[in-house]
C-alpha cells in the first residue's frame, strides 16, 4: 500500500467487496460487533479507492459481480498490498475458480452461507491453503454438490425469483423451495 496512505477507519481494517447490499450490511455489522473497522464496496472501483484509503489487513471479495468480477478485485488488491489476506466469499463455488483464487493469492474460499466467524478464521489463517495443488482440489465435486451450484447459478440469473428458476429447472416450485432450504452439499475442502 501507499506509504502516505493512513488508516482511517481504526484499527483491524478490513475491506469487504459485494454487490449484494443486504449480505454486505449484514456482515459489517457483524464483523464491527466483533471489534473490525469495516471499508465496504460494492464494485472493484469504489474498492480500489476504499483499499487506498483503509490499508486495509484483510478483504472479504464475492466472487461473483456485475461488471469485473471477484477474481480481478484479488488481483487489483494483491498488486496494491501483497501482504493483504484476501478470502473469496461466493455461492458458485467451483474446483477451477478455488484453484484460480488460490493462485492469484487468496488464502481462503468460502462458500455461502458463511458466517462471520468463519470469515475471520479463515482471515487469521486457520484454513489458509498452499499455493501447491492437492489431491482435494483435483478431486471432482459430488453430484449434489453440482446441482446446488447450477440451482444456485440459475436462481441468480432468475434475481432470485424462485417460481421463475422452477420453471427454467423443470421442476416444482415446491421442490425447488426444498431443496434450497437445505444446506449447500459438501464443496471440495480448500
Amino acid at each position: 500500500m501507499n506509504e502516505e496512505a493512513q488508516p482511517i477507519y481504526g484499527p483491524n481494517p478490513i475491506l469487504l467487496v459485494d454487490d449484494d447490499e443486504v449480505l454486505r450490511a449484514r456482515l459489517k455489522m457483524a464483523l464491527n460487533d466483533r471489534g473490525y473497522q469495516v471499508g465496504d464496496a460494492p464494485n472493484k472501483e469504489e474498492a480500489l479507492e476504499i483499499a487506498k484509503t483503509l490499508n486495509p489487513q484483510g478483504a472479504i471479495v464475492d466472487l461473483k459481480m456485475p461488471g469485473e468480477g471477484g477474481l480481478s478485485v484479488v488481483k487489483a488488491l494483491k498488486e496494491l498490498d501483497p501482504d493483504i489476506q484476501v478470502v473469496i466469499l461466493t455461492g458458485y463455488g467451483s474446483i477451477a475458480t478455488t484453484k484460480e483464487a488460490i493462485q492469484l493469492g487468496a488464502v481462503d474460499y468460502l462458500t455461502k452461507p458463511a458466517d462471520a466467524d468463519q470469515i475471520l478464521a479463515a482471515l487469521k489463517g486457520m484454513r489458509i491453503v498452499s499455493d501447491e495443488p492437492t489431491d482435494e482440489l483435483n478431486k471432482a465435486p459430488s453430484l449434489a454438490r453440482v446441482e446446488w451450484e447450477h440451482i444456485q447459478r440459475i436462481l441468480h440469473d432468475c434475481d432470485g425469483n424462485v417460481s421463475r428458476a422452477a420453471r427454467v429447472l423443470g421442476i416444482h416450485r415446491r421442490s425447488l423451495q426444498r431443496k434450497l432450504y437445505k444446506n449447500p452439499p459438501p464443496g471440495p475442502k480448500a
